[in-house]
């Protein structure tokens, strides 16, 4: 499956149909000259109905055709022939998709099973025929109901694109590359960072009908978890993948610190980012200045407790073995048939910290600080500079000097003791 241009946000305006107007009429018929109100009811209008289509991947559909309007009711008729119905508006979207308003940002819906609905615009109510409002005190009522009006309303759509296994690492680690081995995806692939600046889907054939979809998430950048580049919007899209490869690029200046980088900026987005299931790779193996760190880079990720593949994308070495250690470990985590797809939602800000004074130090507290600590290799300086500079964004630099300490002065960050130095 060749995998299209993927947009992951879109504008559109929707209007649900105008109920039919109630009719106004009396009964006329030969010998009958006082005949009482007959009037009929309005139709119902049309409903705009979102529903999701396995077979769409992007929303992609939505760059041509922005407005979508469903039918309105008919008038009432004579004779209490109430008038037909608007048609429903079904707008296929692709499962995933966020719905909010335009105007207040309110969550609509959040559609991710295949066949599901959602009315984005109820159909206006048909206005009822002067029948209704007969009594025994007015008996030739001359009033009747229009059609309640539709509702029109813009939404902005969102798309967390939702695939088996995602692909993340730094830019130019050979992401799309290694989606274009193990898929029919032609993604465009250059020699220079940031080639990808939108996910690419591909579909991998396992045993018999077996299928899984891979998603190279373009390259992180240090700073992505608050926005930096492109940063929110690609997070997003690695939410809901349930297991991530992640592939180093061998040519890397210090790739265990790129290492290191992309794995603080997922737990700093969210939390729960940081406990996906992972499957290390190497890249570019079939060079030999990649073939000569290999054993450092191996040892060094071992005495972290990661296990790590050396593979080439170019070549192919390796990379059906690495598609089936990802599959081995999705078995582990896709849910049942009734459970439904896990949406990642902080319940606070990531960037939240306490701190506090203790006997020997200070104590700064903080989820998401705690685990880039944790995932950062203190034996290399670049690393530690990193994890400087996360401080820094965070203010935590600043408020830690605001509160009095010292040159010399001992920071506890989770399990790490940290000497304070300008």
């Amino acid at each position: 499956m060749a995998s299209k241009t993927f947009i992951d946000v879109a504008i559109v305006e929707v209007r649900s149909g105008k109920g039919g107007n109630g009719m106004m009429h009396f009964r006329r018929e030969k010998y009958i000259s006082h005949g009482g109100p007959d009037g009929g009811d309005g139709g119902k209008g049309g409903a705009v109905v979102f529903e999701v289509d396995p077979g769409l991947r992007t929303l992609y559909p939505f760059r041509r055709r922005k407005q979508f309007f469903a039918d309105d009711g008919s008038a009432g008729g004579r004779a209490k022939m109430s008038g037909r119905s608007g048609k429903d508006l079904v707008v296929l979207v692709p499962q995933g998709t966020l719905i909010r308003d335009e105007a207040s940002d309110e969550l609509i819906g959040d559609l991710t099973e295949v066949g599901q609905r959602l009315i984005v615009a109820a159909g206006g109510r048909g206005g009822r025929g002067n029948v209704h409002f007969a009594t025994s005190r007015n008996r030739a009522p001359r009033i009747a109901e229009k059609g309640e009006p539709g509702v029109e309303r813009k939404l902005r759509l969102e798309l967390k694109l939702i695939a088996d296994i995602g692909i993340v690492g730094v830019p130019n680690a050979g992401k799309s590359t290694l989606l274009s081995v193990l898929t029919n995806a032609k993604p465009k692939i250059a020699d220079y960072p940031f080639t990808t600046l939108e996910p690419n889907l591909g579909v991998a054939a396992l045993d018999g009908d077996n299928t899984v979809v891979l998603a190279d998430i373009p390259g992180l950048i240090e700073g992505a978890h608050e926005g930096y580049g492109l940063g929110h919007d690609f997070l997003r899209h690695v939410q809901r993948t349930r297991v991530l490869i992640h592939l180093i690029d061998g040519l890397a200046e210090d790739p265990l610190a790129d290492f290191t980088q992309i794995n603080s900026e997922l737990a700093l987005f969210d939390p729960d980012l940081g406990e996906k299931a992972q499957v290390v790779a190497l890249n570019k193996m079939d060079l030999p200045e990649v073939q000569a760190v290999w054993p450092r880079l191996e040892k060094a990720l071992n005495k972290r407790g990661y296990d790590v593949l050396p593979v080439s994308a170019v070549s192919g070495e390796n990379v059906r073995q690495l598609l089936g250690m990802a599959v081995q470990e999705l078995a582990q985590v896709i849910p049942t048939e009734d459970t439904e797809m896990p949406v990642y939602r902080p319940e606070q800000d990531p960037r939240d910290f306490a701190i506090e004074r203790e006997e020997d130090g200070w104590r700064v507290r903080g989820v998401s600080l705690e685990r880039a600590a944790a995932m950062t290799y203190w034996e290399y300086e670049q690393s530690v500079r990193r994890f400087q500079r996360i401080m820094e964004r965070l203010g935590i630099t600043e408020a830690l000097k605001e509160q009095g300490i010292q040159i010399g002065d001992i920071v506890f960050v989770g399990e790490n003791e940290l000497e304070w130095q300008e």
